[in-house]
């Protein structure tokens, strides 16, 4: 098998949460230029709808935040396409604030988009995939995950639970979070790198974990922060 065989996915089938917008929406661009038939599900209609323009991408509206809404994407992504060889669970939401002042139903919404829908929808995707012999779950997580920032306490700990292949920071929600200068300029300076990263950086890890090129990778913890966590 040549090396552009062992990073292709073409014609295989993935499911990318999150895909409204940011990272998501870049995984998607990046798999759809790399030949895969990709699902892109996220809350926003007309960002997916843009999106299917743009790649041709199959799309899915959904709301993971309910129990429900997991089991309605497993059962619309399969019926879309009976193998789904790639889950990317990239769908993530950053509620942040004071402990003392974090209201208890931010805590449980943070957890059940960034932790208990990964785990739903792995587990309604890992059966055929087992059945398959073949079938990558990509978890796309945080730093916030390995190093503790102050008011992420909900973020950090779904993160930490979800202990994700990626990490990643800059997206629309994290330049959100970190647009103030007194916020970014000491991330900033603790990165190596000087900068933060860029959803096609993340995308193009997913595409490796995606690839045959990975099949020896399982379990791992991929920390793509410009060297944060190294000083």
């Amino acid at each position: 098998m040549g090396w552009t065989d062992r990073f292709s996915i073409s014609g295989k089938t993935a499911l990318v949460t999150g895909a409204s917008s940011g990272i998501g929406a870049e995984i998607v661009r990046v798999f759809t230029d790399a030949g895969a038939h990709v699902i892109a599900s996220g809350q926003s209609h007309d960002r997916l709808a843009a999106l299917a323009a743009e790649t041709g991408c199959k799309m899915i509206v959904a709301d993971i935040a309910t129990t429900q809404g997991c089991q309605s994407l497993v059962t619309d992504a399969l019926a879309f396409s009976p193998k789904i060889e790639i889950l990317v669970n990239s769908a993530g939401v950053a509620l942040v604030g004071p402990v003392l002042k974090f209201a208890v139903d931010d805590w449980d919404r943070t957890m059940a988009i960034n932790l208990r829908a990964p785990f739903l929808l792995a587990k309604g995707l890992a059966g055929q995939m087992i059945a398959a012999k073949a079938g990558k779950i990509i978890n796309i997580s945080s730093q916030t995950g390995v190093i503790a920032l102050a008011d992420h306490a909900a973020y950090a700990a779904s993160k930490g639970g979800l202990n994700a292949l990626t990490k990643s920071l800059m997206t629309e929600m994290g330049r959100e979070i970190w647009s103030p200068p007194e916020k970014s300029g000491p991330m900033i300076e603790s990165t190596p790198l000087g900068r933060f990263g860029e959803p096609i950086e993340i995308a193009d890890m997913a595409l490796y974990l995606a690839s045959p090129a990975s099949d020896l990778v399982n379990g791992a913890l991929m920390m793509i922060e410009g060297g944060y966590s190294s000083v």
